[in-house]
């Protein structure tokens, strides 16, 4: 076997990055979107008491081992790029640097941070690499050999999308909401209403429920009573998007918030528009399986006079000629053709 017949290293590597109709690039990239997809759990799953608690190591564990692959995928890209400066500050290069950047600060431990929700609203912004499963699979499609089916690249591409929605709705609805009363959130709480109640008692005749924390939306002030906290993890958001995206919802959990609201507006538009790809999808499948027809691009057969013009413009006839053959039917032109 030539060498030319083997790649090299350095080759191998480089098609991971630059050659979409390679076999090192649909490897890495089926390995990417697994970590993606997984990632996206544990994110999820860290929302559930006392389950995440229990398996903080696991949890852990699988954090690094995706962040390392991102990272290696962040950095693929950024030194294969064309021009490194304009992928590192393009959408996708900050959201990958962005990305993978929480975990990296702390593991520095870095002190100034740990108070914070910095790092932990951050972690958000991971949510946002599910879009890159759809993009993949969009440059996919466009570098798709003609033996393949292009129904399941439309389903494939359309349950990438609704996940992706799924996901990044109920993340940052549970973030916007849910992070109000949160355990943490509800314990500190209380702790400033307490040390302000020792400084500043209240009325022999107040009712009880005024000594008990009460979270209140930061926009409009409203308080949130303990029976319409719904968003208590990014699952139970998972359960309200699904319904908000495929009905006009049950009415068993709705956001309170004003930021909340505005989520629960882009999710319902968002919804509109999957059912409407879903239905040509749908429709498609439909007109394959009971009809036989074939989905493929039909060719673009040119008129008869801009086939005249062409001969023309070739000087394969000349100008009279060309008059002619527009003077006559399209069937007189084939039957002419046809006995040259």
């Amino acid at each position: 076997m030539s060498t030319a017949q083997i790649d090299s290293p350095s080759n191998f590597i480089k098609n991971i990055f630059t050659a979409p109709t390679s076999r090192a690039f649909h490897i890495w990239v089926s390995v990417i979107n697994f970590w993606i997809f997984v990632s996206c759990m544990t994110l999820a799953g860290e929302t559930i008491e006392p389950y995440a608690s229990n398996h903080e190591d696991m949890f852990n564990v699988i954090e690094y081992t995706a962040v390392a692959f991102f990272t290696l995928d962040y950095l693929g890209h950024l030194y294969f790029s064309a021009d490194r400066v304009k992928y590192f500050f393009s959408f996708w290069g900050l959201v990958d640097l962005t990305s993978i950047i929480p975990t990296y600060l702390q593991v520095l431990n870095m002190t100034a941070l740990q108070g914070s929700k910095v790092l932990r609203v951050l972690r958000v912004v991971r949510v946002l690499r599910v879009l890159k499963m759809a993009r993949i699979a969009l440059q996919q499609m466009e570098h798709k050999s003609k033996s393949s089916n292009p129904i399941l690249t439309h389903h494939k591409i359309y349950f990438i999308a609704l996940f992706s929605v799924v996901m990044i709705s109920s993340t940052l609805m549970y973030y916007i909401e849910g992070s109000l009363y949160s355990p943490e959130a509800i314990t500190h709480g209380q702790a400033e209403l307490d040390a302000h109640l020792q400084a500043n008692p209240l009325p022999a005749d107040a009712p009880p429920e005024a000594a008990k924390f009460m979270p209140t939306d930061p926009v409009s002030g409203n308080p949130i009573p303990e029976d319409k906290r719904f968003y208590s993890s990014i699952p139970a958001a998972m359960w309200w998007c699904m319904v908000t995206l495929t009905t006009t919802g049950y009415g068993d959990m709705f956001p309170l918030t004003f930021s909340g609201r505005v989520v629960a507006c882009v999710t319902m538009l968002l919804g509109l528009v999957l059912f409407g790809i879903l239905l040509n999808i749908v429709g498609k499948t439909i007109m394959v399986l009971l009809f036989g027809e074939h989905i493929t691009e039909d060719e673009k057969v040119p008129s008869k006079d801009m086939t005249i013009d062409t001969l023309s413009k070739l000087q394969w006839i000349n100008a009279n000629k060309a008059l002619q053959l527009k003077g006559m039917t399209d069937d007189q032109v084939k039957e002419l053709f046809k006995s040259i």
